[in-house]
């Protein structure tokens, strides 16, 4: 590493990454950084040897919750750990009272609407496009479900219009963030529960998420087991344990493994500049555009999609060597910490051919 990398956050974080020119997908999966491939091996071999140090994985987990509440902005008791997003969107829907509306966006991520959809019990789903989601908010809505940033498209939601508009008409908000920790600054705290899946933008192993909780807000712990327990360990048999009086009740039994390899990849972002990180990836984001002569969105983000109905510009960046995706008839190219100017040349250059 050399001494300007050492004086620069973003390129030493850029440093431990391996990943080749043009992998433009961090919105799909991200890249592990050296030190969550360091932490994984490691805990490989030592359990290929018999190894297994329970404790210390308990251990990570907790660091991690500790790490990621730091990431959001709020207390650690106001986190639980999981390891699917919709598991935890259930939960909240699980905790919803019979008959409730729930208001959604046209075209989210379906393991947001789908623990709506068929939760049963007459709840009803209603959903409008984002851009007329805090003004479609009614005295009949009970939740607001929304991601902050679109998997499909990019857009970032007008959050502070959507939290005031569910104000008003005293409605909770339910916000997923997987496609913002990591690049877009979130505080937890403005939403009444967020949800975060960590192997995107978080570039952590797939199996950690996490769930926020606003104090006062009262779920069900339908998915609750030993490590929901005031005291995991005492909490392992029968059904008389008490749960934890915070978040954590609502711990989902944490794959151990998968927190061994997120804990480095959470102390990695969580030691840089927030806003340090959104103006690189946003701008690459807007030199892209510029190039490509794709309109600037309202809300700048790292995330350019763009009309492809057929594949073929997914298939010219495929081809020129360029790992992006394609969702709902669009392409789609994310820009992270990991990526800089060469990437945004040979993605342009791809396209132009």
């Amino acid at each position: 590493m050399t001494p300007a990398t050492l004086l620069d956050p973003l390129a030493s974080a850029r440093a431990e990454f391996a990943v080749e020119p043009g992998y433009l997908a961090a919105c799909t999966v991200g890249p592990p950084p050296a030190s969550t491939r360091r932490a994984v091996i490691a805990d490989v071999e030592s359990a290929a040897a018999g190894r297994m140090n329970i404790p210390e994985y308990c251990a990570v987990v907790e660091r991690s919750r500790d790490l990621y509440a730091r990431l959001v902005s709020v207390h650690p008791g106001r986190v639980a750990i999981g390891s699917q997003a919709s598991v935890f969107a259930g939960l909240v829907a699980a905790s919803l009272p019979d008959g409730a509306e729930v208001l959604c966006v046209d075209g989210d991520f379906s393991s947001i609407m789908l623990p709506f959809v068929h939760a049963g019990r007459g709840i009803r789903v209603r959903s409008v496009p984002l851009a007329q989601l805090a003004e479609a908010i009614t005295e009949g809505t009970d939740l607001v479900a929304f991601s902050l940033v679109q998997s499909a498209t990019g857009e970032v939601a007008d959050a502070a219009a959507i939290v005031a508009g569910a104000a008003r008409h005293g409605a909770r908000t339910f916000c997923d963030t997987t496609q913002a920790v990591g690049w877009l600054a979130v505080s937890a705290s403005a939403f009444d529960a967020t949800v975060c899946h960590a192997y995107k933008w978080l570039c952590a192993p797939r199996g950690v998420a996490f769930l926020t909780v606003a104090e006062g807000w009262e779920l069900r712990p339908i998915h609750a087991g030993w490590y929901a327990g005031d005291d995991p360990w005492a909490a392992c048999y029968g059904g008389g344990a008490t749960l934890a009086e915070d978040a954590r009740r609502y711990d989902v039994s944490p794959a151990w493994q998968a927190f061994v390899g997120a804990e480095p990849a959470l102390e990695l972002f969580t030691a840089l500049d927030p806003a340090a990180v959104y103006e690189h990836t946003t701008r690459l984001a807007g030199q892209f555009r510029a190039e490509l002569g794709i309109p600037e969105p309202t809300r700048p983000s790292a995330i350019v999609t763009w009309d492809d109905p057929d594949g073929a510009d997914l298939g010219r960046l495929t081809a020129a060597g360029i790992v992006a995706s394609g969702r709902a008839g669009r392409a789609r190219v994310a820009f992270h910490v990991f990526n800089d100017e060469r990437d945004v040349e040979l993605a342009v250059a791809a396209l132009r051919r």
